[in-house]
């Protein structure tokens, strides 16, 4: 089952015909229906259980960026945290205050008091998409389809999901800093493909020093295997071989800073084009992609669609919090902010369409 990559899914709009715009939440009709504990309206934050969400390493610096700003709910006088009027934003609310009022939450005009909290969580992509078909959480982050980490779910079960993508990334591959300085500044595809299924195990078969590679791959269950596994082999369950796995970008990073011989495939968000973990090229049939060049371009193989996925509809609670994260505001702070790439114009209006009428 595809994902949608640019027009409308047909799990954009579940229940979207039923959306109804209100000046208030109290008995309010939405997308779905309100869940025990899951509440879609009230007086303030103290009456409004927290947003939630779980998941992916990868999406969790957006969604924690976002929760930052919603939390804090800076006033509108500190153009610092809350820039406004740079992104064609008139208003004398609070950030929370705006975003939330939008569907029908009442403001509470005071700084670090929104009216509800943002409580973001970090796991994985599959225990992020576990947890929201479970409403155990509101929003599972994910950066890899559902459909991939889901592989067994019914058709029913996928189409209660619903995608809201909120950024690119670009899954730069990197390797140690002494085997940059020694030469090792860019691989094939096909040398990749090999690295991981250990048909090449020494940096020398490939230009490099002497040294055997240590390959480095993400947790099983992560966004960021399953779409790299997806992306380079074309199936999300292809067998790879890598010496180490860790569960978090960070673990993987460390891991490569603190050797010598390592290559690893990591999220934008924790590379640093002059850092000791070094990003290098991949040439994929004749095109050689760079970070800082054109490793965002489309025909990127290991680029991929980062989502925060809700069940069966989008609440207005969930659509408040993702409005500030698919807004111009968001995407420069929350996306772009991070080293990801932003949606463009029409993949955002695409997105912003999936959200419950205000």
């Amino acid at each position: 089952m595809s994902e949608e990559t640019g027009g409308v899914s047909r799990r954009a709009f579940l229940l979207g015909s039923a959306a109804v715009g209100t000046a208030g939440l109290a008995g309010c009709a939405s997308q779905r229906a309100i869940q025990p504990g899951r509440a879609a309206g009230g007086n303030g934050s103290s009456n409004v259980s927290a947003l939630t969400a779980d998941g992916s390493s990868t999406v969790y610096p957006i969604a924690n960026t976002a929760a930052q700003r919603w939390n804090g709910n800076p006033p509108a006088t500190d153009t610092e945290y809350w820039p406004h009027g740079e992104f064609g934003i008139d208003t004398t609310q609070n950030l929370a205050d705006y975003y939330a009022s939008t569907y029908g939450f009442e403001p509470t005009e005071t700084r670090s008091t929104p009216p509800f909290r943002a409580n973001i969580a970090l796991s994985h992509s599959g225990t992020g998409v576990n947890a929201v078909r479970e409403q155990r959480v509101d929003i599972g982050n994910s950066s890899a389809p559902v459909a991939d980490e889901l592989p067994d779910a019914s058709e029913a079960t996928l189409d209660s999901f619903v995608n809201h993508v909120v950024g690119v990334d670009g899954q730069p591959i990197v390797v140690s800093e002494e085997l940059y300085e020694a030469g090792v500044t860019g691989v094939t595809a096909e040398q990749l493909r090999q690295i991981y299924r250990k048909e090449i195990t020494n940096w020398s078969e490939i230009g490099g020093p002497d040294k055997n590679i240590r390959v480095i791959g993400r947790a099983e269950e992560s966004g960021t295997d399953t779409a790299f596994r997806a992306n380079l082999y074309g199936d999300p369950d292809a067998p790879i071989s890598p010496d180490v796995r860790k569960g978090q970008n960070q673990q993987v990073a460390q891991l490569v800073e603190q050797s010598d011989n390592s290559i690893a495939y990591l999220a934008l968000a924790f590379v640093n084009q002059n850092g000791p973990v070094r990003p290098i090229s991949l040439e994929v049939d004749g095109t050689v992609y760079e970070l800082g060049k054109n490793l965002g371009a489309k025909e990127y193989p290991l680029s991929r669609d980062l989502h925060m996925y809700t069940w069966e509809g989008t609440s207005r609670k969930e659509a408040a919090f993702l409005d500030l994260i698919l807004s111009d505001f968001g995407q420069e702070v929350c996306v772009a902010g991070n080293n990801y790439f932003k949606l463009p114009a029409d993949r955002l209006e695409n997105q912003r369409s999936k959200l419950p009428e205000p």
